[in-house]
């Protein structure tokens, strides 16, 4: 009898042991939740997190947390903090599945229409599933995933993670399937003028076959047109070492977008330049 007690004390020992060793696994929208804020704003506002995430079946699309969601929910409920206290460093890591010159000038244009003008590439890494490319910048905050979002929609992409690796370094997965440039597109018998810039010209072309330039008086413009097909691989390029005031551009087969540029400075385009196209296709 003695010896069938004391096997049931192991017994009910050991099972209390295993209980405490039984590891409760959070859900995936917890577990994103927290990554984005501090473990003390986490803890000091659980019972009202619980609260704004509910129901927690909202936040998932296509079996996955919705990243861009759970950040707009935290910042209009002023959880998320994304200022410095004082202006630094801080970095950006992007991954997409396209092409990686495609992807490149599609965020350098999403960098400089949000207000980021000064970064430098640290790190770019393509392998046989995905194109990672990574910029260091200073500012005063963290560049906002709601603004970034909104911006890179305008060109057909679509954020479908973020990951706050610490307070000064995000990462994000962008879906480019259905992207395209964000610039403006030339059609027949609609007249363009392009201003001054400091920037090069870039257009979409896909609906005409030729295109007449007419440099303003005030220009000194050396012309440099690079032609590209829909994910940027270049067709071809124009480059004259002589001051033109006129010219005429054939779009090779497959040019979805064009680059219009000086071969030296667009310091020598004081004035518009006058695109008249012509021939549909």
């Amino acid at each position: 009898m003695v010896k069938i007690i004391f096997t049931l004390l192991l017994f009910f020992h050991s099972f209390a042991f295993a209980e405490d060793d039984i590891v409760v696994e959070q859900d995936p929208l917890t577990t994103k939740i927290q990554s984005f804020l501090d473990s003390d704003t986490y803890e000091n506002n659980k019972a009202f997190i619980d609260v704004i995430f509910d129901p927690k079946s909202d936040f998932y699309m296509n079996d996955r947390v919705d990243s861009v969601k759970v950040i707009q929910t935290l910042k209009e409920n002023g959880l998320l903090k994304l200022f410095f206290p004082k202006p630094q460093k801080f970095y950006l890591h992007f991954k997409t599945n396209g092409s990686p010159l495609f992807f490149v000038k599609i965020m350098e244009d999403t960098l400089r229409n949000i207000g980021y003008f000064r970064y430098v590439t640290v790190a770019s890494s393509l392998d046989s599933s995905a194109f990672t490319w990574s910029v260091a910048m200073r500012s005063e905050y963290a560049t906002d995933p709601l603004i970034l979002q909104k911006e890179l929609q305008k060109s057909g992409c679509d954020i479908i993670d973020v990951q706050r690796e610490s307070n000064d370094e995000w990462s994000y997965v962008v879906d480019i399937s259905n992207a395209f440039l964000h610039v403006p597109s030339v059609e027949v018998k609609k007249e363009i003028h392009l201003k001054r810039s400091l920037y090069a010209h870039w257009l979409d072309v896909s609906k005409i076959r030729t295109l007449k330039i007419t440099s303003s008086i005030r220009n000194s413009w050396y012309p440099y047109i690079a032609y590209y097909d829909a994910s940027l691989h270049l067709l071809k390029l124009t480059k004259e070492d002589r001051v033109y005031k006129k010219i005429t551009l054939q779009m090779p087969k497959g040019t979805k977008y064009i680059k219009i540029s000086d071969l030296y400075t667009l310091k020598n385009v004081r004035d518009e330049l006058h695109l008249i196209p012509t021939g549909a296709r």
